[in-house]
C-alpha cells in the first residue's frame, strides 16, 4: 500500500488518520490540500486500488478519512467540517 505521512505538532488536532484514496483522483488531491492547509495533522495515505476489500468499501466514496476510533468523514468536506472531525 502507498503511505504518506505528514508530521503533527498539536496532539489535540492529531488523531491517527487513515486517508483512503487513489492516484489520479482529483478529489483526493483537493482533500490533501485541505489537510495540508490545516496543518498539525498526522495521516497515512492508503491507495484503495491495492486492496480489493478497500476498493469495495471505499471505491465510490473517496476520499475518506478514518480515525483510529472508527469515525469516518467522506467527501465532500470543507475546512469547517474537517476541523470539527479532527477535534472530536
Amino acid at each position: 500500500m502507498n503511505h504518506t505521512a505528514i508530521s503533527a505538532q498539536s496532539p489535540a488536532m492529531n488523531p491517527e488518520l487513515q486517508f483512503y484514496g487513489t492516484s489520479g483522483c482529483h478529489l483526493c488531491d483537493e482533500a490533501i490540500a485541505l489537510l495540508e492547509a490545516i496543518g498539525n495533522v498526522t495521516w497515512h495515505k492508503i491507495d484503495i486500488a491495492d486492496d480489493d476489500a478497500l476498493l469495495a468499501r471505499y471505491g465510490t466514496r473517496i476520499p475518506v478519512l478514518a480515525r483510529s476510533d472508527g469515525r469516518e468523514i467522506g467527501w465532500p468536506f470543507g475546512t469547517t467540517e474537517l476541523t470539527a472531525f479532527l477535534k472530536r
